[in-house]
């Protein structure tokens, strides 16, 4: 029985702060829920839930000296004792920010409309890519308005002046807040949240600043833990071998970043593996923001703090690095060095506009198993970070920069595996659409070399392609439309986009070593080209990079409003952790407007738009995909229209990998229809909706989620009246930020 009583004893043996004095803890929120309970005891709250497979876990909370602290984690497995995990802990948050700035690719296009007032300026900076506010006072080309000074960068650490906490249900889940918390230029509170039918406890710093420009990163975890004769942390490094580290060495002054695989580190304090453990790690997609690459910069820590104790936490480190370098010759070794060397200082952090709360949150694992059991346990969450197989569907990613045909070229060998191939295999992607041409080969070059390059490309792309992989040679030409573009064909098309062509050079061209070419002179000629082929083209990263103004300033030209325009590419940009979706304003934003310009609605494809890539990388949190419908995978020498032709009629759906849709789609005529889908996830739920738009104004319904528990199936029939509305589009998210969204469907 769920007993809900007043904090009588625990108010009386709060110690007084200066300042902030001790108020009952609030229970008005708390709801008696099966499988949830939070109840009064001598020194505090204490909430208990059930877990996974049977187990059941405890949570016990007081405040002392004005801070929370978390007296016990506790976890009873299914027919065993309870096993504590930890005690006298208390919630522990560092803060770096510093000055969000628009980027120079940005700027230069404004300008070119002479958009570049400071109310643009204002509201598009917090689209920024290219910028590293934390570089003083920063040399390179990225971001405008430099330099930086050294005293817009702050460090702040946590300090409460706790006087209350409330309890408060939300329906499968429970969660105590502690008011007080103070982290720089952050105020607000922190939260610890539980889950029925999980394991998982959700702590987070929920904070707003009013300082204008802020961007920043946080590290959060518990310090406190004590080290007894046998406590030990474990991780599986980059090379998924075991690691240890038992606080036999010296006192840190700073968090270690640990390099683990999966994000993942896992406490175990017993004499012995068996006797319980505790995982950390921060939310899979959530907690990282766009980069050019996925350098595992280290994101779980420890921090021995003095010889009876440590912490724990996730963290984002202040710098970023580049790819591992490549090349045979030294020319080319010697490019791919400057590339990854220019990707030092692009590194974004989180967003944080004034008065937006935002989540600054770490995830625990409670386990009464050893940790290899506790590891994959939290690996369920995210399929073992693979886009696990749907029946029925294909998985596809695409917009790599991956320089193929030099690789192959440098290396004289069309059979030599590059070592992105298995990176794409390893989680599970069956189609990847590549990049070349972009800061490597001969893009602009008018035939000749560039179509010597392209054999290369195509004919490499063959070779490492297989039954059940297939790797596309696509293109982001940026030529003749306006900002960024990509493009793909159903088959490898040699065509030339030369800034300055030969005055002879015909459109369509019969060479004799590559069969039918083309020269493109114009957006006419792309459009021709890509009707004749049968292919896509849509605008890459739209509203920021070098596509900020697009695809605004061409909307109303006939390619834009072709069928064969597909919509705009999806990224995770930018990283606002007090948005409820992972790109919610730029990306969504975008699809909602295109879909109201044109005839029939627009498409968001997912893409990485990274560079190269390794096994030891940390890919899968850094990226999202898309699900077609597709029987098969067509082979290297078949078309592959039944990609280009399922993403044309919107086949697909775009995820990060935890929810995944079978299917979806609109039921019923006139005025009344029902919007259906079947969708299966990980993490509980947090909320759907459904959107529609009748060609003008976007309006939404929520549907609330917060009672589902994890590892489930859901089906929705959710009815809408059709009158008026022009197209519906549907999405789903969960409580850690991961979603998936499904295309608009026309109306009318």
């Amino acid at each position: 029985m769920i007993r809900l009583r007043l904090c009588v004893a625990f108010v009386a043996l709060m110690v007084p702060v200066a300042g902030a004095h001790a108020a009952p803890c609030d229970l008005a929120g708390a709801k008696q829920t099966p499988g949830l309970a939070a109840e009064t005891s001598a020194d505090g709250a204490t909430l208990t839930w059930q877990g996974e497979a049977g187990a059941n876990l405890r949570a016990q909370f007081a405040v002392t000296d004005g801070h929370p602290v978390i007296r016990e984690l506790a976890v009873q497995e299914q027919g065993g004792g309870w096993v504590t995990l930890a005690r006298n802990v208390t919630p522990d948050f560092q803060v770096t920010s510093a000055k969000r700035r628009l980027s120079t690719a940005q700027l230069n296009q404004m300008k070119q409309f002479h958009d570049d007032t400071p109310a643009e300026i204002q509201r598009r900076q917090w689209n920024a890519f290219w910028d590293d506010p934390l570089v003083v006072p920063g040399g390179g080309t990225n971001s405008a308005f430099l330099p930086r000074k050294s005293e817009e960068v702050r460090h702040d650490s946590v300090a409460f002046h706790t006087a209350a906490c409330r309890v408060a249900s939300e329906g499968a889940r429970e969660s105590v807040s502690f008011d007080g918390l103070s982290l720089g230029i952050f105020a607000g509170e922190v939260r610890f949240t539980v889950y029925r039918g999980s394991n998982l406890l959700r702590q987070e710093a929920v904070a707003k600043t009013d300082t204008p420009d802020v961007a920043y990163v946080y590290k959060a975890g518990l310090k406190g833990f004590a080290i007894g004769d046998n406590t030990k942390v474990v991780w599986r490094d980059t090379a998924r071998a075991w690691q240890k580290y038992e606080f036999g060495g010296a006192i840190n002054k700073d968090p270690v970043a640990l390099r683990a695989r999966n994000r993942l580190v896992i406490l175990d304090q017993g004499p012995g593996l068996g006797q319980g453990s505790l995982a950390v790690f921060p939310a899979p997609h959530k907690f990282f923001f766009a980069r050019e690459n996925e350098v595992n910069l280290g994101y779980v820590y420890y921090r021995k703090d003095n010889a009876g104790s440590f912490s724990l936490g996730v963290m984002q480190p202040e710098r970023s690095e580049g790819y591992h370098p490549w090349g045979v010759s030294d020319a080319v070794w010697q490019r791919r060095t400057g590339v990854s060397h220019e990707e030092w200082e692009n590194y974004a952090l989180y967003n944080a506009p004034p008065g937006t709360q935002q989540r600054m949150a770490v995830y625990y694992y409670l386990s009464g198993k050893a940790p290899e059991a506790t590891q994959a346990a939290v690996l369920a969450y995210t399929h073992g970070d693979v886009y696990k197989p749907v029946p029925g569907f294909k998985v596809l990613t695409g917009h790599y920069h991956l320089d193929l045909n030099e690789m192959l070229t440098d290396q004289g060998s069309l059979d030599y595996q590059p070592q992105w191939v298995p990176v794409f295999r390893g989680l599970g992607i069956n189609m990847v659409y590549l990049g070349d041409f972009h800061d490597d080969s001969h893009g602009n070059d008018p035939g000749p070399i560039r179509f010597k390059e392209q054999k290369v490309y195509f004919e490499g792309a063959q070779h490492l392609s297989d039954k059940d992989f297939l790797v596309m040679p696509a293109e982001e030409p940026n030529a003749f439309l306006g900002g960024h573009w990509y493009l793909l064909t159903p088959k490898p098309v040699y065509f030339s986009h030369a800034t300055k062509p030969p005055a002879d050079q015909p459109f369509i061209e019969n060479d004799p070593t590559y069969g039918q070419v083309y020269h493109l002179r114009s957006s006419k000629d792309v459009l021709d080209m890509v009707n004749r082929e049968g292919g896509l083209m849509w605008t890459a990263h739209p509203r920021t990079k070098n596509s900020e103004e697009y695809p605004d300033r061409y909307k109303d030209q006939d390619f834009f409003q072709s069928d064969r325009f597909l919509g705009a590419s999806w990224e995770s940009l930018p990283a606002d952790l007090s948005e409820p979706r992972l790109c919610a304003v730029r990306c969504f934003g975008t699809g909602d407007d295109m879909s109201n310009w044109a005839p029939k609605p627009k498409f968001l494809i997912a893409e990485g738009d990274t560079y190269s890539k390794w096994p030891d990388d940390e890919t899968y949190p850094l990226l999202a995909v898309n699900y077609l419908k597709l029987d098969h995978v067509p082979r290297y020498d078949e078309s592959w229209a039944p990609i280009t032709e399922g993403l044309r009629a919107g086949n697909f759906f775009g995820t990060t990998g935890e929810v995944l849709f079978h299917s979806w789609g609109v039921s019923g005529s006139g005025k009344s229809r029902t919007y259906t889908a079947e969708i299966e996830y990980t993490y509980p739920l947090e909320f759907a909706e459904l959107v529609w738009s009748d060609g003008k104004k976007v309006d939404r319904k929520i549907i609330d989620l917060k009672d589902t528990q994890p590892f489930g199936s859901h089906s929705f029939a959710i009815p809408f009246d059709a009158a008026g509305k022009k197209w519906v589009r549907f999405a789903v998210w969960d409580s850690a930020g991961n979603g998936a969204y499904v295309q608009p469907i026309a109306l009318k």
